[in-house]
């Protein structure tokens, strides 16, 4: 969703030398929130899947269109709507955005309670899962696992907190940690980082801020519509920036976020032109997999199948 693209435009306005507006930073932090969770509803269902249990993944996916009918509602789109912009967003939220959000944030925490119930105290569960597919600290910072799959492990290491960005830390939120490092301990993490997101959501709600969803900057794209309608300056900007491409400033810079399966960062270089010279893109699912050999060897095949279901990777986050 709109999450991957945050380190992309934030890289993009460091060169650019753009501030964004409070109200962006808003924005951002609770739409890249409600893509955490929709991922971790989906993680959490084929989680269960995998190890035997077929009835939670059609909650979860009925929770997921819950969340994708507010983010529709607000981007235009649901699963993948391409709606940062440089300097800001491609529009202000709708009229009753605050009613569609607070139906989740009374919806989900129940939920949660009853997955939690019937699933992760489920001995099956834990018994396919509790001390399956081990590793510690050490062995996932050598590897570089990020996200749950090192938190799991007690390390306490979130972006949102030590390396702050787009206005997170202005929000009270906590960091879920386990101690085993193990398949259960791994989904037992995004559980709680679902509670913590609904957190973060609640806090937008209530303090959003007034004023523009977009930069007032020259390379902001596309610079404000009843701006380009009025101004002939703002139109050549609009027309240039929307067949050519904005031309940035020669230099690099690069941008991490917390994603949802780990850190996910950008490093662009420019040359002062309308195209990138270099973009180089590191995505959390390729180390995970890296590490699968190390972990599972001498374990039996059941065990492979929990361990795969607990890393939460997409092959496309994989295939650079």
């Amino acid at each position: 969703g709109v999450m991957n693209n945050l380190p992309y435009v934030m890289a993009i306005e460091k060169l650019a030398g753009i501030k964004v507006p409070d109200r962006v930073e808003v924005v951002r932090v609770m739409m890249a929130e409600f893509f955490r969770i929709t991922s971790h509803l989906l993680f959490l269902g084929t989680y269960v899947q995998d190890v035997g249990g077929m009835t939670p993944i059609f909650y979860m996916f009925t929770d997921r269109q819950k969340i994708y009918d507010v983010i529709e509602a607000i981007t235009g789109f649901r699963m993948h709507p391409a709606w940062y912009r440089i300097g800001g967003v491609a529009q202000d939220l709708p009229n009753g955005w605050e009613k569609l959000v607070r139906t989740v944030l009374d919806w989900m925490p129940k939920r949660l309670r009853e997955y939690e119930k019937a699933a992760f105290r489920n001995g099956i569960l834990r018994a396919r899962t509790i001390g399956v597919a081990k590793y510690n600290s050490k062995d996932a910072i050598e590897w570089g696992v990020t996200g749950p799959g090192l938190r799991a492990t007690g390390v306490d290491y979130d972006l949102r907190k030590k390396r702050p960005y787009s206005g997170y830390d202005r929000f009270e939120f906590d960091v879920p940690l386990a101690a085993n490092g193990d398949a259960y301990d791994r989904a037992i993490v995004r559980i709680e980082e679902i509670r913590q997101s609904l957190r973060i959501i609640e806090q937008c709600l209530h303090n959003m801020p007034t004023g523009p969803y977009k930069a007032d900057h020259p390379l902001t794209c596309p610079p404000p519509k009843e701006r380009a309608l009025q101004d002939i300056e703002t139109l050549i900007t609009h027309f240039l920036a929307v067949s050519w491409g904005p031309v940035m400033p020669a230099g690099e810079s690069s941008q991490m976020i917390e994603a949802t399966k780990g850190i996910n960062s950008y490093y662009l270089v420019s040359d002062a032109s309308t195209m990138s010279y270099r973009t180089r893109i590191r995505t959390p699912s390729f180390p995970h997999l890296q590490q699968i050999p190390s972990v599972i060897r001498g374990s039996m095949i059941p065990d492979l199948i929990a361990y795969l279901a607990s890393i939460d990777f997409v092959m496309a986050d994989v295939d650079r």
